[in-house]
């Protein structure tokens, strides 16, 4: 487990006793750029402070693919694709083991519209990406994710997004479809 307060790479063992196991789910959420390349999206989160890819519990008998898209369209607005699921992220939170499934998501549609959770939303190209991510497990995730669609977007018959690995800084706009760094 990581320290408390920032995630941790998925290798970390669950808790034998103790307070009960918090459960989350999310996406390294990613849309295609209109100039070229693939941007991800970050939201800011007020209350800690942070950027981050969008997450959140899972409700009662919830499972952890249906949190994940859930929490997505809460906290982006965006509705997904869900691709390849990456690394289980585990760490301390408030004291608790917290264990975090993340999947690779195109954003397909969508507005985003500021809440009390997520205060702000940016599309940036990769390397800003992993710049503003506030957590070294979140800018893993974001490696990760990009590995996978790096591969997976350079098959052949498969739908090319040039410049994968870089892209240009974006303007204005924050809908899924719309170019830019966000409300």
């Amino acid at each position: 487990m990581a320290p408390e307060g920032g995630p941790a790479s998925g290798s970390g063992a669950r808790a034998e006793s103790g307070p009960p196991e918090v459960r989350a789910a999310g996406c390294v959420l990613w849309r295609r750029a209109e100039a070229g390349g693939i941007e991800f999206a970050l939201v800011h989160r007020p209350k800690h402070g942070d950027w981050s890819h969008p997450k959140g519990k899972l409700q009662r008998d919830e499972a952890p693919v249906a949190a994940a898209r859930r929490e997505v369209r809460e906290e982006t607005g965006a509705e997904i694709v869900l691709g390849r699921r990456l690394t289980t992220q585990r760490y301390l939170a408030q004291g608790r083991p917290k264990e975090v499934d993340y999947w690779a998501a195109e954003a397909v549609s969508g507005e985003f519209v500021p809440n009390d959770e997520i205060d702000r939303m940016l599309w940036l190209p990769p390397a800003e990406a992993r710049g503003t991510l506030s957590h070294p497990a979140n800018r893993a995730l974001l490696d990760e994710a990009l590995a996978t669609l790096d591969g997976a977007l350079s098959r052949p018959g498969a739908a090319s997004v040039p410049g994968v690995s870089g892209g240009g800084r974006s303007g204005g706009g924050s809908s899924v479809q719309g170019r830019g760094r966000g409300a």
